[in-house]
């Protein structure tokens, strides 16, 4: 936390909003450029002394749900937000209905990528965009809304189609790895998204609460050769080849099978039905 530039940016964004812009009258006695601290204390649902003991570099580091709170109370737009929780020493959590944005670039890689299956991930298991081919391989994954978005929440809450795509004696090892990967999130942002998808399953799954009771790490599992079920072709065996964007923030997964073999055969089929 950076409390002298904290304060310095509540203090700039204050004088920047003008009372009109909340909801506010001016009034003729007013003096004050922009908003003044008890408004904004008011506006955010905290007491004045403690909204100016923030500005003015005092007391306690505010929680990541106080700088939610400023950031509404001040209007903040999304880049803005993302700054004042980075000044406060968090990464700021994702809004309400917001969705990662998929870059141009990206959207073009996947579009051109036509005869293999991709899919591209948040870190927290959303799936933002896929190809044709991964529709008919495993289903449209960016129509879903609501926890459903998140691989880990369906897997957990018994989605039957999305544990039928792998054989029966691979799920526990399928679990164990998509708990690592939220734990990671979870790690690197506690007050974050993934702390509602963690609290729901813990309060949904015994089979969840379990396994995240054996905090488990760093399951490897990309490098493996892993099993799918296709209601038409049957079981393939595929690698699932991860690209990181540099950001971190993206992952493409790049579904190949080995050359020559039974799956590429089966890829080429489906390749062919879903142009047709």
């Amino acid at each position: 936390m950076d409390r002298a530039l904290l304060a310095d940016f509540l203090r700039t964004r204050r004088k920047a909003v003008q009372p009109e812009d909340v909801g506010l009258i001016r009034g003729d006695r007013r003096r004050t450029n922009g908003l003044r601290r008890e408004e904004v204390a008011d506006l955010s649902g905290v007491s004045a002394d403690y909204y100016t003991r923030i500005e003015q570099q005092r007391g306690p580091m505010p929680s990541g749900q106080i700088l939610a709170a400023l950031a509404r109370g001040l209007r903040l737009n999304s880049s803005e937000r993302k700054h004042l929780f980075q000044l406060g020493g968090f990464t700021a959590p994702r809004e309400a209905g917001q969705r990662d944005e998929v870059s141009p670039t990206m959207l073009r890689i996947i579009e051109r990528m036509s005869d293999t299956p991709v899919v591209l991930f948040s870190q927290l298991g959303e799936a933002l965009a896929q190809n044709a081919l991964a529709t008919s391989l495993l289903g449209d994954y960016t129509r879903l809304t609501g926890l459903e978005r998140y691989f880990v929440y369906r897997w957990f809450t018994g989605d039957s189609m999305l544990r039928d795509l792998f054989p029966i004696e691979d799920h526990t090892q399928r679990g164990r790895v998509f708990i690592a990967e939220i734990r990671e999130a979870h790690t690197l942002n506690p007050n974050g998204p993934a702390r509602e998808i963690v609290d729901a399953l813990i309060a949904l799954s015994a089979e969840f609460r379990h396994m995240w009771q054996l905090h488990e790490v760093g399951v490897v599992h990309h490098r493996e050769l892993k099993r799918y079920w296709h209601a038409e072709l049957g079981e393939l065996e595929m690698y699932c080849q991860l690209l990181v964007e540099p950001d971190d923030s993206h992952v493409l997964h790049i579904f190949t099978a080995p050359p020559g073999s039974p799956t590429e055969e089966k890829l080429r089929r489906l390749t062919v039905m879903t142009r047709s």
